[in-house]
């Protein structure tokens, strides 16, 4: 456990930003879950809708730092492609 008052106030920092990160990645989890379901149903339009949401938020996930660019960008290049193939 942290004795230094430096330690200790880094040590709040670590758990609200950890709470947030923790937030951000469930939030991404979801809205990718919504995209695959409207994939597997064959749903182009509900498809097209789900990944026009889920697109900012993986932007924004990554942007805050609770997930890589380079892991967002792969997870919206997978989920566009998929999208696009139930397009065509």
């Amino acid at each position: 456990m942290a004795t230094h008052k430096s330690a200790i106030k880094r040590a709040k920092q670590n758990e609200i930003r950890n709470l947030g990160n923790k937030s951000n990645r469930t939030r991404v989890k979801s809205v990718i879950k919504h995209v695959r379901a409207a994939i597997d149903e064959k749903s182009a339009e509900k498809a097209q809708a789900a990944l026009s949401i889920a697109v900012p938020v993986i932007q924004k996930a990554a942007k805050q730092g609770a997930i890589h660019r380079k892991n967002a960008s792969r997870k919206i290049s997978r989920l566009t492609r998929q999208v696009n193939v139930i397009a065509a």
